[in-house]
């Protein structure tokens, strides 16, 4: 999806329309992700004293209510602001000069966060201290959030995480076979259809009162954590767009399927492809003790099966995608989205052979968190 090219003229004055300390000086490029337009607002005050502001244009491809979103993110941010160490632990959102969270142009919907100072963002663990410092920042968002009522957010992408929906959807595309690549990807197909049963297992666990709806980030990638620049340490857990009600396992699920792979998401060579098991300890250890207790066990033991459904959701993800002609994620070359396939699989299939050891390795950082 490729984001919309804006003028220099046109972000100065979306910028301007915000509740700012000092005035503008400048719309700079930040950041790499692929859903949002991002700048910083470097502004300047009568005294001469430097503030820095972030200023986004929601893509309303993805998001379709975007009001929804800066909806869910204001009721987060209000009720974790109490319980915050200090004030970067938090996301500061600013208001228009009418008092309002988003400004809406011919280019889009628009909103500011005053800059997060002295902290860093990785986009892959330098250490594995880093790994385990996002999983505590995400510990302590299910922790900060573990009052706050789920059913009262709004689902700004509907069955974002609902694997028997993206299955269901998967054999749509494989049955349509829009650009005639399904019978180029026969075993890809056999192992999510082998599977099938396992799809359901998160879904049987709620109604079965094991797995409550829960505050959910719904993107827990490590570079939506901000560390300290000068402790390292996790301070502010970033990019509340995805939040929504949801599972504590998929959020922990995504994580491990994303930083404890010992290969990229789209590695080639599946020989490369496998569950990092001292990585997946480090998070596991992390994301318990900052949850502080309140993830009961039951829910607690599931954390495996939330990182290979998660592995697995994917994979369909990127296989619907292949299917349909690779409308969705943004593709390097023909085969990209297959290739991202092949090697998700690579990894749940790993997680499956080192199962057992998962398990063991939750059970003894539940009992030690």
């Amino acid at each position: 999806m490729k984001k919309k090219r804006i003028r220099l003229s046109e972000l100065a004055a979306a910028a301007e329309t915000f509740v700012t300390k000092g005035d503008p000086e400048a719309c700079l490029p930040h950041g790499n992700g692929h859903i949002n337009s991002t700048f910083i607002i470097p502004c300047r005050d009568a005294r001469g004293r430097q503030y820095r502001y972030i200023l986004q244009a929601i893509n309303t491809d993805v998001f379709k209510k975007p009001e929804w979103v800066t909806e869910n993110i204001k009721k987060v941010t209000d009720f974790l602001k109490p319980r915050a160490t200090e004030r970067r632990s938090v996301m500061q959102m600013v208001p228009t000069v009418d008092g309002e969270y988003t400004y809406t142009d011919k280019n889009g919907c628009w909103r500011m966060y005053e800059f997060i100072e002295d902290a860093i963002c990785l986009d892959a663990p330098e250490t594995t201290e880093d790994f385990y410092q996002s999983a505590l920042a995400f510990g302590r968002f299910q922790r900060d959030l573990s009052d706050f009522p789920a059913e009262e957010l709004r689902e700004t992408i509907p069955d974002f995480h609902n694997t028997p929906v993206r299955y269901q959807n998967f054999l749509k595309a494989l049955e349509e076979d829009a650009v005639g690549r399904a019978a180029t990807v026969r075993s890809e197909v056999d192992f999510l259809k082998f599977r099938a049963d396992f799809y359901s297992v998160l879904e049987d666990a709620r109604e079965a009162g094991i797995l409550p709806l829960r505050v959910t980030h719904n993107d827990t990638k490590l570079n939506n954590v901000m560390l300290d620049k000068n402790t390292r340490t996790a301070l502010c857990v970033i990019d509340l767009d995805t939040v929504m009600p949801g599972y504590s396992v998929n959020d922990f699920g995504d994580a491990i399927r994303f930083g404890a792979n010992t290969a990229a998401e789209d590695e080639p060579d599946l020989s490369r492809v496998a569950i990092n098991l001292t990585l997946f300890e480090a998070y596991t250890k992390g994301f318990l003790e900052g949850c502080g207790g309140r993830l009961p066990l039951e829910e607690a033991m599931l954390l495996p099966e939330g990182a290979k459904m998660m592995t697995l959701e994917v994979a369909m993800r990127f296989l619907t995608d292949y299917l349909q002609g690779d409308v969705y994620f943004k593709t390097k070359y023909p085969e990209h989205n297959l290739i991202r396939c092949r090697s998700q699989l690579a990894l749940a299939a790993d997680m499956e052979a080192h199962w057992d050891e998962m398990k063991d390795i939750v059970k003894a950082c539940y009992k030690k968190a």
